[in-house]
């Protein structure tokens, strides 16, 4: 793992995957960036889901995102969306949810404020 200049050394990502109600409810904590992608694109992946081309990204421990996470979710959204399913958002911290409406992640994959929300919708 590379450390900053800083000496701060970011904890891996942490990726738990869960069905609830034919959803995959993706649990991700940590930072997202380009020496972190791995987990979440394993678990995002079409063969991982199954029959299950539902799912929920819970965002709620995500400190940050850079643009290979932006990358990773709108190429989950289009191999979902082809399989006839859909990718959803939860959570987002403010700093996290602020890059996604700056790119507008948030207009072509739905963000929820929760869980909750996210499998209500």
């Amino acid at each position: 793992m590379v450390e900053a200049e800083n000496g701060h050394r970011p904890e891996p990502l942490e990726v738990v995957s869960t069905a609830t109600d034919g959803v995959t409810v993706v649990t991700v904590a940590g930072e997202i960036d380009h020496t972190s992608t791995g987990p979440l694109i394993q678990a995002l992946d079409l063969g991982a889901l199954g029959a299950r081309p539902h799912a929920v990204v819970d965002m709620r421990h995500v400190t940050f995102m850079d643009s290979s996470g932006i990358n990773v979710l709108l190429a989950a959204r289009l191999d979902l969306a082809s399989a006839g399913g859909w990718l959803r958002l939860a959570g987002a911290q403010d700093s996290v949810m602020r890059t996604l409406e700056i790119v507008g992640v948030n207009t072509v994959i739905p963000c929820y404020p929760s869980l909750r929300e996210a499998l209500a919708a």
